[in-house]
């Protein structure tokens, strides 16, 4: 018998409909202040429950894009969607395209904040560093889940900067792509020589910082980001080498 593909989840309701009442602003179909349709009115064009109206509104607001008024219902905030940002978590967005998209982000955001690391870092930045690394190291040897630690490092590397925003940015980053760093450190793992490949490419990262070389760090972050996408098995959008792109 032929194996049989797992098929994706499909989308929340309520996801659904915050994405397309999210276009609607965009789109301009809705503007700042604009009243949203009733709940009455979203359940009969999209043809669901009040209660997903009702998370997708909760969601929305949460999002920045509408606030409710009592007994008025909800409305399009002033500067809708611009005052906060998320990476959605959804089920149709968390693998595949999404995550690429994601690890985009990483590689353009991560590889500068290693490079203004590089140039400002203090010894207490050098010794929080070493020390991560150093526990890292003992958890590849006792074949031990070390994600936790990995995620310090990159948080750490964010602190050396010595800007308070970067090192805000890293911590939303790190909550996001949590789960992502937990393939790497676990058991199979550490036999197919993934985690063993993550602690290299640290130790890289570490070195150029040290030295104070702003661009060796920048290209040694680039390919940590890029090599940790090929451990998912995310492949690059575009055909340009990493080499290429990165100057490496």
């Amino acid at each position: 018998m032929a194996e049989c593909a797992h098929l994706p989840r499909p989308p929340r309701l309520a996801d659904t409909l915050s994405r397309s009442l999210q276009g609607w602003v965009r789109e301009g179909r809705l503007a700042e202040g604009d009243r949203l349709p009733t709940e009455k009115q979203l359940c009969e064009r999209f043809g669901v429950s009040r209660a997903v109206v009702r998370e997708a509104i909760a969601r929305l607001q949460a999002d920045g894009y509408v606030e409710t008024r009592q007994g008025l219902g909800a409305f399009v905030a002033a500067g809708a969607g611009v005052s906060r940002f998320r990476i959605d978590r959804t089920e149709d967005s968390v693998d595949g395209e999404g995550l690429r998209e994601v690890f985009e982000l990483r590689r353009l955001m991560e590889s500068g904040i290693a490079e203004l690391a590089a140039a400002r870092r203090t010894e207490a930045d050098l010794s929080r560093l070493r020390a991560l690394l150093e526990q890292m190291a003992v958890a590849l040897a006792e074949g031990r889940q070390a994600s936790d630690l990995d995620d310090a490092f990159h948080r750490a590397i964010a602190v050396a900067t010595r800007n308070p925003l970067v090192a805000r940015f890293m911590e939303f980053m790190g909550a996001q792509v949590q789960d992502s760093r937990v393939p790497t450190w676990d058991a199979q793992g550490h036999a197919g020589g993934l985690a063993a490949a993550a602690h290299r490419e640290h130790e890289a990262m570490y070195r150029a910082i040290a030295a104070g070389e702003p661009a060796a760090a920048r290209r040694a972050a680039a390919r940590h980001l890029q090599a940790a996408a090929e451990r998912l098995g995310l492949e690059p959008k575009d055909e340009v080498s990493t080499a290429g792109r990165y100057g490496a």
